[in-house]
C-alpha cells in the first residue's frame, strides 16, 4: 500500500501488460476488472462478498449518488467508503455518459449539461466544475473528468465537435481538481472511431497531464470488430506509463482482446445484471438457467468453479429460484459472475507474467466454442 498514487507495469506480453495501480486505500492488479455499485452497492452483493470474489476496487456512480441520497448528505456521513462500507479504492465516472443517455431530458451547451432527474424530474447542472466537487465530496480515490460521448454512429462533425468540447471541459476537470496528493485524477480520451481524431484528443489529453487515461466512447453500439480495430491504434497513442481504462467494457471475450491490445482497466454491469436475469457466464459461454434443460440437471453450474453457487447448489435448483425470482437466485448467479470475472482477470494476469498469454487466450476461446455441456 502506498501513500500516493503510482502505476508500475512489472511484465509485458506483445502489448499487454501486467502491474499494479497502488493508492493509499490499497493496490489494484492490473489487468483489473472493476463491479459496478452504481447507486453505492454491487447489486444483490455484500461488499466482503465482492472482496472475496477477488475485486480489488469497485466503480460509484456519480450521476446516481448525486441525484440519490446527495453527495452533500454522503460527504457528512463520512464519505462513499464508510457509507457503502468498502475500504479499498472507489473509481468514480463524472456523470457524462449518463447524462449522454437522457437526450429527452437534457440541454448540453459550453459550460456543462443542464438537465431533468429521471427519479423526480428536478432540473440539476452538471458541469466540470460540479463533477469535481461532487467526486470530491464523494470522496472517490481515482476521479474522472466531466466528458461528453456522442452516440455511435455519428458523421465526423458532430464526433469532432464533441471531442474539442470534451478536451475543454478536461481542461477545466484538471484545474478544478486542483492538487490532491494521494487521489487521481483521469483523463477521457474521445473521437469515436477516427484515428486522426483519437490521435488529437490524446495529444490534448497529455499536454494537460493525468494521472490515468481512459478510453471513452467505446462500447456504445459500434459492435466489437469496430472497438477492436479502434483498440489496435488507442491504447498506443496514449502514455506508456500511466494506467489506461477502457470504460464500460465488456463481455469476457471483448475484455481479453483489449487487454491483448494494452488496456489496463475495466468495469461493466453485465456480470450483475444479467446474474439478475439468470444468466451465469461460464468458460462454456454464458448459459441461461431459465432453460428447462436444467430443471433437473442435478450437476453444477461450472464444475472447476469454486464460488457458492457451483459448490454448494445444483443447476436444478438454481434454475428453480431463477424461475421463482427468489433473491437468492439473483445471489448466488451475481456472486458467480463476479467469481467468473476475477478469475478471468487473475489468469490474463498470470499469462502475461509467465509469458504464456498466446496459449491462455487460445484455451479461453476453445474451450468457449466448444459451448456447454451435454444436458443429462
Amino acid at each position: 500500500m502506498s501513500n500516493t498514487f503510482g502505476f508500475t507495469i512489472s511484465a509485458r506480453q506483445g502489448r499487454a501488460r501486467t502491474g499494479v495501480v497502488s493508492t493509499p486505500k490499497g493496490d489494484i492488479r492490473t489487468p483489473a476488472f472493476m463491479p459496478v455499485g452504481t447507486a453505492a452497492t454491487v447489486k444483490a452483493m455484500m461488499p466482503e462478498n465482492v472482496r472475496a470474489t477477488g475485486a480489488d476496487i469497485l466503480l460509484g456512480n456519480t450521476y446516481h449518488l448525486m441525484l440519490r441520497p446527495g453527495a452533500e448528505r454522503i460527504h457528512n456521513l463520512g464519505g462513499l467508503h464508510k457509507f457503502m462500507n468498502w475500504d479499498r479504492p472507489i473509481l468514480t465516472d463524472s456523470g457524462g455518459f449518463q447524462v449522454m443517455s437522457l437526450t429527452d431530458l437534457r440541454k448540453l451547451s459550453e459550460e456543462g449539461v443542464k438537465f431533468r432527474s429521471h427519479i423526480d424530474g428536478s432540473e440539476h447542472n452538471l458541469t466540470p466544475e460540479r463533477s469535481m466537487e461532487i467526486q470530491k465530496l464523494l470522496g472517490s480515490d481515482i476521479v474522472m473528468c466531466f466528458d461528453e460521448c456522442p452516440a455511435l454512429p455519428a458523421d465526423r462533425k458532430r464526433i469532432e465537435e464533441s471531442m474539442q468540447l470534451s478536451m475543454r471541459w478536461a481542461q477545466r476537470s484538471r484545474d478544478a481538481f486542483g492538487d490532491r496528493p494521494g487521489y487521481a485524477l483521469f483523463g477521457i480520451q474521445q473521437g469515436g472511431l477516427e484515428e486522426d481524431m483519437r490521435g488529437a484528443s490524446a495529444e490534448a489529453l497529455k499536454s494537460i497531464e493525468f494521472d490515468g487515461y481512459a478510453i471513452g466512447g467505446l462500447a456504445v453500439g459500434e459492435g466489437q470488430e469496430a472497438m477492436f480495430g479502434c483498440l489496435d491504434y488507442a491504447p498506443g497513442q496514449l502514455p506508456d506509463d500511466k494506467p489506461r481504462y477502457l470504460m464500460g467494457v465488456g463481455k469476457p471475450d471483448d475484455i481479453v482482446g483489449a487487454v491483448q491490445r494494452g488496456v489496463d482497466m475495466f468495469d461493466c454491469v453485465l456480470p450483475s445484471r444479467s446474474g439478475r436475469t439468470g444468466q451465469g457466464q461460464t468458460r462454456m459461454g454464458a448459459i441461461n438457467l431459465r432453460n428447462a434443460r436444467h430443471k433437473d440437471d442435478p450437476r453444477p453450474l461450472d464444475a472447476d468453479c469454486s464460488c457458492p453457487a457451483c459448490t454448494k447448489y445444483s443447476r436444478a435448483y438454481l434454475h428453480h429460484v431463477v424461475k421463482s425470482q427468489e433473491i437468492i437466485g439473483s445471489m448466488l448467479l451475481t456472486w458467480h459472475n463476479l467469481h467468473y470475472y476475477q478469475e478471468l482477470m487473475a489468469g490474463l494476469r498470470d499469462a502475461i507474467s509467465t509469458g504464456q498469454l498466446d496459449a491462455f487466450v487460445a484455451d479461453f476461446h476453445a474451450l468457449r466454442a466448444v459451448g456447454d455441456i451435454e444436458p443429462v
